[in-house]
């Protein structure tokens, strides 16, 4: 297919989103099924995961929630307010209990809190001196809206806690809800529960959402002020002992191996239940275990959401699409008829890449098995060679760009001596046109410049008018011209105007991860800030090609360093990093004056005891702190586990560095 036709295409389904959002978060008016609107967004997400150039302002992957209304009052949560990450597997399970142990550094077994996951809208109670003082929607995760008189309309929340263990100041967390039988009395008026759940809460008259019969079930907290509880059970069964609801079938396990089982049997009864359930929660039940654990950017290392089965159906290959990301990836996707799963009517269905189609042997023309898991977009199972056409034809992955016209290529990964899946175009920096466009989406998107007003769809038709052909161009654009185009007036110009302004002022972490540039993600941004800390230096190693410079920060290796190389090394995207910082006012994130370990450098040899490496270097960065992955007269300490290795002991020893043992180690950050 055409880029011209591939860029329609996805218009079509970004403008579906972005009308549908709008209906479902700000009028309340949802148009489409919840089923539906969940795949759209999931669709989505699956794409990104094979596409990166799609993130952009509406990425599945960095929404937590929605944006908060400008109806309602705005209220920063004191602990955000992050989604779950999915499991649809067995293997999914052992996976994340494998990263628990990894991080814990520790193989000794714990109980999991296993709790339903009720299909229905969060909201956040916080209580001062025993009165309920704040009732607040999940928002985007980090703000939400003041929803406080509409929560108290529920009969299931209490407003004032007798109890006198109750803490002076707590945050308690939920799910609003409408049971199933409640739900038959209004459907003519909403599409489903959980939008009659979500357009309640969000009534500017509390009358209004008092008429709904929504329910309140407590499950976690956020803040909790001298917490004495030691566990996730403990806490539910406190919330029930101050007047909460919690879940009657709430469980506590001892391994996976009975999870599972008791996942089997729920699933089996998810139907017969009065509320919509759409899969189990399951959480780290040692409360002191969640907060050695943390969180990643998007979700707690603590818990995971097991999604209850997928659906599978037959269908026929229409065509074989290609779309190329922002890092130049080449994904196919089939577009097949459109065919119900699980009451979704599905059109697509991810093929991966190229070795995937070779090795199932996938055709234009073919019926196919799909299999949709947790409403993502579905891939394909199988072929039924049996119903393919004699005159079917082997399908020939394009070895040019559908972009650009540019050669592609399979990389060669030195690390596990075989070439990359994925092909990808050659053409580097903004020289192919869907590379450069997806990598304006990115630059524009949530984690990076976050530009309201300035989303997927209006990039792609500045594209198209030459007004935006490079990420500086954004802050040059002629407002004269823009007004003149349909759909834009006075107050979205102004609008979109203030919002430009505003990006001016970004960190230099977001800066660096808003390049696009491949393998170089947040975190990743993160440590080379930590490294640089200014811009000024970051020119500097640019231009000496002291890029070796970045190996000696740990979490970034060869990898990650000859991807930096490779970007710095073209002077368009060098001249793109100049222009921006002549722009931008660039700031970089103060290191906190009261660490105990400010501006210490910290190296690790050997194996640790109870404690991964991964969780020490989170307690020193906590502590304002950093860790390096080589020594050097700049090194400060170097602590050594089980089985160090004696030539960077050694080495230590000769540049005078105070050695630690672990023990030493913990008894520094006492």
């Amino acid at each position: 297919m055409s880029s011209n036709k591939l860029k329609k295409k996805y218009i079509l389904k970004l403008n579906t989103l972005k009308k549908h959002n709008k209906l479902y978060f700000e009028k309340n008016s949802p148009k489409i099924s919840d089923a539906d609107f969940d795949k759209l967004k999931k669709e989505i997400l699956e794409i990104e995961k094979n596409n990166p150039n799609i993130i952009g302002k509406f990425s599945v992957s960095n929404l937590v929630g929605s944006k908060p209304s400008k109806s309602f009052d705005k209220y920063t949560h004191k602990v955000q307010m992050l989604s779950l990450s999915n499991g649809f597997s067995e293997e999914d399970l052992f996976n994340f209990e494998k990263k628990i142990f990894n991080f814990l550094n520790n193989k000794k077994k714990f109980y999991y809190s296993v709790e339903p996951k009720i299909d229905g809208i969060s909201a956040s109670l916080t209580y001062i001196n025993n009165q309920l003082v704040y009732g607040v929607s999940r928002g985007d995760g980090k703000v939400g809206e003041v929803i406080t008189e509409n929560l108290k309309t529920i009969k299931d929340i209490p407003l004032k806690i007798k109890d006198r263990d109750f803490p002076s100041e707590i945050e308690i967390r939920g799910e609003v809800f409408i049971k199933k039988a409640n739900f038959i009395k209004i459907k003519d008026k909403f599409a489903n529960p959980r939008n009659a759940a979500s357009g309640s809460l969000r009534q500017k008259d509390p009358n209004e959402t008092k008429k709904i019969p929504l329910n309140f079930i407590a499950y976690t907290f956020g803040y909790f002020k001298n917490n004495f509880c030691k566990s996730q059970s403990e806490f539910l069964d406190q919330l029930k002992k101050w007047g909460f609801k919690t879940n009657k079938d709430n469980k506590i396990f001892p391994n996976l191996k009975e999870i599972i089982k008791f996942h089997q049997q729920f699933e089996s009864k998810r139907f017969n239940l009065d509320y919509d359930v759409d899969g189990l929660v399951y959480k780290v039940n040692d409360l002191n275990l969640q907060e050695r654990l943390g969180f990643t950017s998007n979700s707690p290392r603590w818990a995971i959401a097991h999604k209850f089965s997928a659906d599978t159906a037959n269908t026929k290959i229409l065509t074989i699409e290609i779309q190329v990301g922002r890092t130049g990836a080449l994904t196919p996707v089939a577009k097949v008829e459109p065919v119900n799963i699980g009451g979704v009517i599905v059109a697509n269905a991810s093929l991966h890449n190229e070795d995937e189609i070779s090795r199932k042997d996938i055709r234009v023309g073919d019926v196919i098995k799909i299999e949709r898991a947790g409403d993502v977009i579905p891939h394909v199972i199988e072929v039924d060679k049996s119903k393919r056409s004699k005159d079917s034809k082997i399908y020939s992955f394009p070895i040019i760009c559908p972009s650009c016209g540019s050669s592609t290529v399979k990389e060669f990964n030195k690390t596990t001596k075989k070439y990359d899946a994925v092909r990808r175009c050659t053409n580097d920096g903004f020289g192919c046109e869907r590379i450069a466009v997806e990598k304006l989406k990115h630059f524009i998107s949530k984690e990076a410049l976050n530009i309201d007003g300035l989303g997927k769809k209006v990039i792609e038709k500045f594209w198209e008018l030459n007004f935006i052909k490079k990420p500086q161009d954004i802050f040059k654009l002629d407002y004269n011209k823009i007004k003149k185009l349909e759909g834009w007036g006075e107050l979205s110009v102004y609008n979109l105007r203030a919002s430009i302004e505003k990006s001016k002022n970004v960190t230099l972490q977001k800066l660096i991860y808003a390049l696009g540039i491949r393998h170089i993600g947040m975190e990743n941004a993160k440590l080379i800030t930590d490294k640089v800390k200014s811009i000024s230096n970051l020119f500097k190693i640019i231009k000496e090609k002291k890029f070796n410079e970045f190996l000696n920060i740990d979490g970034i290796g060869e990898t990650q360093m000859n991807s930096l190389e490779k970007y710095f090394s073209l002077q368009s995207n060098l001249k793109i990093l100049y222009d921006l910082n002549e722009i931008l006012h660039i700031e970089v994130k103060k290191i906190d004056s009261n660490g105990k370990l400010k501006e210490k450098s910290f190296m690790f040899t050997g194996k640790l005891d109870g404690i991964s490496r991964a969780e020490a270097k989170s307690l020193i960065e906590k502590n304002s702190g950093n860790t390096v992955s080589s020594v050097s007269k700049n090194l400060d300490y170097l602590v050594i586990g089980e089985n160090p290795t004696k030539s960077k002991v050694d080495k230590a020893k000769n540049l005078n560095i105070k050695i630690l043992t672990q023990k030493d180690f913990i008894k520094l950050l006492n």
